[in-house]
């Protein structure tokens, strides 16, 4: 027998899986460095869901995981649309439209000259490359057109879709509808947004944030903000963050209250974009970089307890508090 046909020693193998091993280790402790240098917020991620906190029961709750740049545009669509006092139906039939064309990224390219969220082409009339690249322009201009088709409310979604965008895919808005539902409720119903990540560590811009507000929202006139951003402390830790707070007027009723949770959830889906700490709305709050972006209700671990939390929202406020 020659010596190549002897059989290996184990030791090989042992080695190898003690290498292995060690490999495994480093990166779990990787993986743990991480997530503490990310302030256990973990890695930025949104869900939409239908219903709010725990209701509905186990296995009722429907959700819609995204990134922060689509929940951000997402939220953009559904604002624009609650802005303009159009029924859950528009704002679907918007976010239908627009998971299909860019799935909710604001796109520089597309077919021929076609841009932004919904695809939209100078060359037929929807704007300048410039205002199409806008979601608050783009989102605006697809509901002016889709309320000029009589009885669109009533047609078949990818139907309404179509006759607004003229697409050469007709039937292909149709698959999104029951994801574009979800995103309806969470952002301008019964639902909510929760997103996921890292605290801010830049500074964000006050005037920003109450700049895209007034944008998006001023025509409606359902709500006020203050003129000037206060300062809070946070809980004697030394941070300090600068707050938006937008108000329902007394006689906005419904379309204010409705108004308010497009607010909340458009400040939390771009919370990362405008370095947002936190945002209070309804007995509730959220506070990045904690309870893996959940909403947290008063008293829950986590959340701030008591009538004399400076952070907690009066009925008809959606308080927003951007890291100073």
């Amino acid at each position: 027998m020659s010596q190549s046909d002897l059989p290996r020693p184990r030791r090989r193998r042992r080695f190898l899986t003690a290498a292995g091993l060690c490999v495994l280790l480093a990166l779990v402790g990787y993986l743990v460095v991480q997530f503490n240098s990310l302030g256990g917020g973990g890695a930025p991620h949104c869900t939409a869901s239908d219903t709010a906190g725990n209701a509905g029961g186990r296995g009722a709750r429907q959700s819609y995981d995204m990134t922060p740049e689509q929940a951000a545009n997402a939220a953009t669509i559904a604002a624009v649309g609650v802005a303009k006092g159009l029924p859950d139906r528009a704002v679907t039939i918007a976010l239908a439209t627009a998971m299909q064309e860019s799935a909710l990224r604001n796109l520089d390219h597309g077919d021929r000259d076609s841009l932004g969220l919904f695809q939209q082409r100078p060359s037929q009339g929807w704007g300048t490359p410039e205002q199409i690249m806008d979601p608050v322009y783009s989102a605006g201009i697809f509901y002016d057109r889709l309320v000029e088709i009589k009885g669109y409310s009533r047609l078949p979604l990818t139907e309404a879709a179509q006759r607004v965008q003229l697409s050469g895919f007709p039937q292909a808005y149709a698959k999104h509808e029951p994801d574009a539902t979800v995103l309806t409720a969470a952002f301008a119903g019964g639902g909510e947004v929760a997103c996921g990540g890292p605290a801010p560590t830049a500074p964000g811009d006050p005037e920003k944030v109450r700049g895209e507000l007034k944008r998006i929202f001023a025509k409606g006139s359902l709500h006020t903000t203050p003129a000037s951003p206060s300062s809070t402390g946070d809980g004697g830790r030394g941070i300090k963050e600068t707050e938006v707070t937008v108000v329902e007027k007394s006689d906005g009723g419904a379309p204010a209250e409705r108004g308010s949770r497009a607010i909340a959830g458009w400040a939390v889906a771009n919370a990362r974009g405008l370095n947002i700490a936190r945002v209070s709305y309804n007995q509730r709050g959220w506070i990045a970089g904690q309870a893996n972006g959940q909403w947290q209700d008063k008293g829950l671990p986590g959340a701030k307890a008591g009538d004399g939390d400076p952070h907690n929202a009066n009925q008809g406020e959606v308080r927003i508090f951007v890291k100073k």
